[in-house]
């Protein structure tokens, strides 16, 4: 299959990229690289830079690759970003992804993937959650991602695009032996943040709040292998190429894990302590996040197979360590 990846050169598109490859597609990036690293993309590789709404290059640049598909990583991804500046959030994710749905349209491409979020869901009010459950996001990015999955919604209705939307939990971990993993900046994902304290890069890990109504008084995450979440994508593009129903799905575990826990572990792969600091509970933080990923398994017939803590920061930490050497 023909594929395009917009966000190709970031964190988990450049794993899609890697993965697609390996399956023997032929794959393509659109990517910015205002986020994103050149050196992710592989030579030989067919590389726009250009932003995803720019219609005037991108929809060109699908009709040359002859595009059968487009994998829709490129968003802003900060949720307190997202808070103090909307407008880079409302711009950069929704603006831009009507830009590039109107040149999908106009190429003649019949998939595509979207990289939605479980902050669709807001403060939920069931664990496991449930597709089902009431979207009420907390944040812009949340909110313009969900506004992303309607307007999917209604173009599937009115022009016959089939689409699947993955509501991902927590990506983490990392391709060592590719030399990909995690590297934002600036970070705020925990698990790159626990494993460079380890390092002795940066600051101490500030805990937020140890009172939350969870075993250990730290907030609950479910934590999926990025390896897993490229796997889904694929099982999504085969779903929707055999006439399955589009809509959205969670990408989880249904397992959940503590912040101290992540911590806990991360000292035990390291062999050495991660510095920690206190800090007070962050606004709209919910005490626990785990996904209802039946509806995945039953439909896209996609099961994670790396996703275990121990896996996932074993994978993460050979890149960080091989990163500082």
């Amino acid at each position: 299959m023909r594929v395009v990846v917009t966000g190709g050169a970031g964190y988990i598109g450049s794993h899609m990229v890697h993965v697609l490859r390996e399956r023997g597609h032929v794959v393509s990036v659109i990517d910015s690289l205002v986020t994103g690293r050149r050196e992710a993309v592989p030579p030989g590789v067919p590389l726009l830079e250009a932003d995803v709404g720019d219609r005037g290059r991108v929809g060109p640049f699908l009709r040359e690759q002859r595009a059968e598909a487009v994998l829709h990583f490129a968003a802003r991804i900060q949720v307190g970003e997202s808070v103090v500046d909307p407008r880079r959030y409302y711009t950069g994710n929704l603006v831009a992804t009507v830009g590039l749905l109107e040149s999908v349209l106009d190429a003649g491409v019949e998939r595509l993937v979207f990289s939605s979020t479980a902050a669709v869901y807001g403060v939920p009010t069931e664990v496991p959650i449930p597709e089902s459950h009431a979207t009420r996001p907390v944040n812009p990015y949340g909110e313009t991602k969900l506004a992303a999955e309607r307007m999917l919604a209604s173009y599937a209705r009115a022009y016959g695009l089939r689409y699947a939307a993955l509501r991902y939990f927590n990506a983490a971990g990392a391709l060592a032996e590719a030399g990909l993993g995690e590297r934002h900046e600036p970070e705020t994902h925990l698990i790159p943040l626990v494993l460079r304290a380890a390092l002795g890069e940066g600051n101490p890990v500030t805990v937020f709040g140890r009172d939350y109504p969870t075993a250990d008084g730290t907030c609950v995450r479910d934590y999926i292998h990025v390896v897993d979440l490229a796997e889904a994508h694929l099982a999504a593009l085969e779903y929707l190429g055999g006439g399955g129903e589009g809509g959205a799905f969670n990408l989880g575990t249904g397992h959940g894990y503590s912040v101290a826990e992540v911590i806990a572990e991360a000292a035990r792969v390291a062999g050495r302590p991660v510095p920690t600091a206190e800090g007070a509970r962050r606004e709209g933080d919910p005490p626990a996040l785990v996904a209802d990923p039946s509806l995945a398994r039953e439909r896209l017939g996609w099961r994670p197979r790396r996703s275990s803590l121990g896996q996932i920061l074993e994978d993460a930490w050979r890149f960080h360590a091989a990163a500082a050497r």
